[in-house]
């Protein structure tokens, strides 16, 4: 890869970034991603209706099609930026690659949460309830912390770590392939009725998330914890890659953080109050600054290389 090239992708992770500090997402009638969320759920919808066999080899046929479609797209329009002009490339492919990643909507929408706990539980859990997908209608406060640092954790991975990790590996046809097999993960990821036609898209993120998942728990992780009690406290959770940053951030700040009859993260610690909160978000702006630096190193490494 010659000079310019690689200036042009590492520059449009930093103008990227700069316009995520600034403007944080659009709204969602603009947002690329929200109009792939509306168009897999329209394609998806008959899928668990039918048979097991059926189901799963029509949800691993969508998944690979998008994926692909998405990948490809990604690539054509990487390549033809690449031959444009710094000047006009580099804004352009930041804009490109901005969609794929949120850290300042992540940081804004937790520490909303705790903001809404003054106005009292109801707010809060009006608040919680659009983070995540559990009933969070009976959480006192501890469980409101609990779930809203698990969710600043796990989607530290999700929506910060993992795109630009496949974006340094693979350009921006890793970021966006990235981002399409997450979302549909969160559309059909799930067991019951999307066991079989979501079990290629949960398997998928499985597998493109696990290094990205180590990652973010070693840019969480503080001198003091040791790798054994990271591991361990990992492996209670049932997912093979979202324990990783939870128990990271629990043992960090020294506190429990739990879902209800499904896992406890480090069950000796504190519980979570107020200034945990704050204390988790400066963590995970560290976290989120380092993997982006690491992220511009590595494709500045490769240009050299």
């Amino acid at each position: 890869m010659s000079d310019e090239p690689v200036m042009v992708v590492a520059g449009a992770l930093v103008v990227a970034w700069l316009l995520d500090a600034a403007f944080g997402e659009p709204r969602n009638a603009w947002h690329p991603v929200a109009w792939l969320g509306r168009l897999l759920s329209a394609l998806g919808q008959p899928l668990p209706g039918w048979p097991p066999p059926v189901a799963l080899a029509a949800g691993a046929g969508l998944w690979l099609a998008t994926a692909g479609t998405i990948g490809a797209a990604a690539r054509w329009l990487e390549v033809t930026l690449l031959e444009w002009p710094a000047w006009a490339g580099v804004p352009l492919l930041a804009l490109a690659l901005k969609p794929t990643f949120a850290w300042r909507m992540l940081r804004e929408e937790v520490a909303a949460v705790e903001v809404a706990l003054a106005s009292g539980l109801p707010c809060a859990r009006k608040r919680l309830a659009g983070l995540c997908s559990r009933d969070v209608g009976g959480f006192d406060a501890t469980a409101v912390r609990e779930t809203a640092l698990e969710t600043l954790a796990e989607n530290l991975n999700d929506s910060v770590v993992a795109p630009l990790f496949w974006y340094a590996v693979a350009g921006l046809p890793g970021a966006w392939v990235w981002r399409a097999v997450n979302t549909m993960d969160a559309l059909w990821g799930y067991h019951g009725r999307w066991e079989w036609a979501g079990k290629c898209a949960a398997r998928a993120d499985d597998l493109l998330a696990w290094l990205p998942a180590r990652i973010t728990a070693a840019l969480l992780w503080r001198p003091g914890v040791q790798p054994a009690a990271l591991r361990r406290e990992a492996a209670t959770t049932p997912s093979p890659n979202g324990g990783w940053p939870m128990a990271a951030m629990a043992l960090r700040l020294g506190i429990r953080l739990s879902k209800p009859g499904v896992y406890v993260l480090h069950p000796g610690g504190d519980q979570a109050r107020s200034g945990h909160m704050a204390q988790a978000l400066r963590a995970a702006g560290h976290a989120a600054a380092l993997a982006a630096a690491l992220a511009l190193g590595v494709l500045l490494w490769r240009g050299a290389a």
